[in-house]
């Protein structure tokens, strides 16, 4: 096995101690120019690489903030994970991104992983509806931000979009338009996310005189296109069916459009589509899709933030005041839900 370089080959090398190499690499200032020059002429030919881990474990401070969301597969949450990498990279801080893929036994690892490797903090976009993962997480007293979800019960800093506002305006767009039977393809029902949009809907169909009889929710196990194709399929096997379809976000929304295009229906003319997040394939889909935009960059660039502010004010004068931001949710209108009723 290859002899790792460590801290006392470049001392021996350079005929210094290993303090001094301590001080050519953290502060350099304090070391003579021609000593330091040598120090650093032996590092570069010994291609040493100082240990992170072994410099976190003594200053008692990750350089690595966590990030667990609940899809990786889905494109709002890559524009997520770069809001968060950007701060992250301006404050001098790297990422870890870990994939929940729904599944709260995997979040449970993921949220021990992040505690055993005691990062800086972690954003979580949760998937134990329970919330038994984050009351196990808060023992190990790392802070954490979530994200995409109101922080309900608890008393945590969060970033989130109003789904009441955004499953609103997705159905007063098909309400205004003349629809007057809807399909909500929605996703797992246990999701916060899924259940707000939902009473955004309800709440303009009541408002419309409609009631929520006039809302057919078709659940889904995923937030995927596969799963949005199935719902695709039964929608097309009702016999009274809906003239419109709202989807939970645009990856189930995608897999609704293959289907019915593949089954000869015409949209937006036999069906309008509406779906949820804006990711940048709404807009290329074989009929560009009316999407509600969720700010996703700036939700993770501003979780990074609060959790940055957070950190940085452990041991101080000034307590951290714990924040809930709600970002206000937008409709793109294209072409899928645009035909004249």
């Amino acid at each position: 096995m290859a002899h790792s370089v460590g801290i006392k080959d470049v001392a021996r090398a350079a005929g210094v101690s290993v303090g001094t190499v301590s001080n050519v690499i953290n502060r350099p200032d304090t070391v003579a120019t021609e000593t330091r020059a040598r120090v650093l002429a032996e590092i570069d030919r010994l291609g040493y690489v100082r240990s992170e881990s072994a410099r976190q474990l003594r200053a008692g401070r990750s350089r690595i903030m966590g990030l667990l969301v609940l899809d990786m597969g889905n494109p709002f949450f890559v524009d997520v994970a770069r809001g968060a990498e950007r701060a992250a990279r301006d404050a001098g801080l790297g990422v870890m991104v870990c994939n929940s893929a729904q599944n709260p036994a995997e979040e449970a690892e993921y949220l021990s992983l992040f505690a055993e490797q005691r990062v800086r903090g972690v954003l979580l976009t949760p998937a134990d509806a329970t919330g038994r993962n984050i009351e196990g997480f808060r023992r190990h007293s790392i802070p954490f931000v979530l994200v995409d979800r109101v922080a309900e019960g608890t008393t945590e800093c969060s970033v989130s979009v109003d789904d009441v506002a955004g499953g609103a305006l997705a159905v007063r767009h098909l309400v205004d338009a003349g629809h007057r039977s809807i399909a909500y393809v929605s996703g797992p029902p246990a999701l916060h996310q899924v259940r707000d949009r939902r009473t955004g809907a309800l709440r303009v169909l009541d408002e419309a005189g409609l009631g929520p009889g006039a809302l057919r929710e078709l659940p889904t196990e995923r937030l995927d296109v596969a799963a949005g194709r199935d719902a695709g399929a039964r929608l097309l096997g009702l016999s009274d069916r809906p003239t419109a379809v709202f989807c939970a976000n645009d990856l189930l929304a995608l897999g609704v459009l293959q289907a019915v295009y593949a089954a000869g229906v015409a949209v937006p003319d036999d069906l309008a589509i509406v779906g949820y997040d804006d990711i940048e394939f709404a807009a290329a889909a074989a009929v560009p899709l009316t999407s509600v935009r969720q700010p996703a960059v700036t939700m993770g660039a501003m979780a990074a933030e609060l959790l940055l502010e957070e950190t940085e004010a452990e041991g101080g004068d000034r307590p951290h005041t714990h924040r809930r931001v709600v970002l206000q949710p937008e409709l793109v209108v294209r072409r899928s839900s645009l035909a004249a009723r």
